[in-house]
Formats: structure tokens, C-alpha cells, sequence
């Protein structure tokens, strides 16, 4: 599975910049522009992303599931 697809629908998802998301996920603002010039991050720093990507995306179906039983 390539990294870039990934983050790429995630940052979609949210409406994250890509600066801010490399930021708080990595501490580079570059990285997803990196990314996209073809870089490719050590396997500790990909299971890092990944493991931010399915918390966040956890905790959004969380805060969705809430809303739906609201209504």
C-alpha cells in the first residue's frame, strides 16, 4: 500500500492543510509536499502516520455516531 493515497484521502476527509497535518503528525510542515515529490519515510515514521490517521478518523466516526443519535 503507498503512504501518499492515504494521507491524501485523510487530509480530504478532514479539510486538513497538508502543512499542518506533517506538523502535528511528523514535526515537518514538508512532509506531505515531500511526499508528493516522491519521498519515501522510514517504516517508523509511516506507522506513526497510519497510526494517526486511524485515530483521527476514529474519533471522527465517534463524534459522527453522536450526532446521528442526537436527531
Amino acid at each position: 500500500m503507498r503512504l501518499l493515497p492515504v494521507v491524501e484521502r485523510h487530509l480530504r476527509a478532514l479539510n486538513v492543510p497538508p502543512s499542518r497535518f506533517g506538523r502535528q503528525v511528523t514535526g515537518d510542515p514538508r512532509f506531505v509536499f515531500d511526499l508528493r515529490r516522491g519521498r519515501e519515510p522510514r517504516a517508523a515514521t509511516r506507522e506513526r502516520v497510519l497510526a494517526h490517521i486511524a485515530k483521527s478518523e476514529a474519533a471522527s466516526q465517534k463524534g459522527e455516531s453522536r450526532h446521528a443519535s442526537a436527531n
